[in-house]
């Protein structure tokens, strides 16, 4: 299928969605850097790095390099980029000249088990009792899509990433955090076919 999700954040800035149903063949062009045995975790892989080249057909997919936290990057930053994957979904946002970061979450009632692991006691009261679920997982997203823009690994959700309030409601928004007590970051959101896509831009 085509991009489901598209948009041009800035002059130098894009992000996209792609929604997984094609075959490993439909990927050919995109090389696979790394062993995957998995058959979906490839596909995944692959979606992800064609949706590069989708947003900048120019991208260098064979320049890319993994650092020691699993963040892909390029050495001479022409792009600063995040990927993330959820079942059948890949999302990419890139960005000439911003740090990123991206992540999407399926709503799902499991989140219950590891609530506490990174959600803290000021948190907890942002949470809609009739959309505990929803609002769980829209937090979660936020702070992987921030440890994602970090990049350095070293990161406890619960002890670095505070959620302070959010605006908008639960389809579309903006999430502010302090990141390690020093960095005001603000996390836009959008909820669409069940998950949470969220996004960070900082020049930080």
């Amino acid at each position: 299928m085509p991009l489901v999700y598209q948009q041009n954040i800035n002059a130098v800035t894009r992000m996209g969605v792609w929604h997984i149903a094609e075959d490993e063949d439909f990927f050919k062009s995109v090389p696979l850097q790394k062993d995957i045995s998995h058959p979906h975790k490839r596909l995944q892989h692959l979606a992800g790095r064609y949706l590069l080249k989708e947003l900048y057909p120019d991208f260098p997919l064979a320049l890319i390099k993994i650092a020691d936290t699993r963040k892909p990057f390029l050495e001479d930053e022409a792009y600063h980029f995040s990927i993330s994957h959820c079942r059948d979904y890949a999302a990419v946002l890139i960005s000439k000249e911003q740090r990123t970061g991206v992540d999407i979450e399926l709503v799902n009632g499991k989140i219950d088990r590891i609530m506490p692991k990174f959600l803290t006691d000021e948190e907890y009261t942002l949470i809609l009792n009739d959309e505990i679920h929803k609002t769980a997982t829209l937090f979660w997203s936020v702070k992987e899509a921030v440890y994602k823009w970090q990049g350095a690994g070293g990161t406890d959700f619960k002890k670095h990433i505070h959620i302070q309030k959010y605006t908008g409601n639960l389809d579309e928004g903006t999430v502010y955090c302090l990141f390690k007590n020093e960095i005001v970051l603000q996390v836009h959101y959008l909820f669409f076919n069940g998950n949470f896509l969220t996004w960070v831009l900082s020049n930080h």
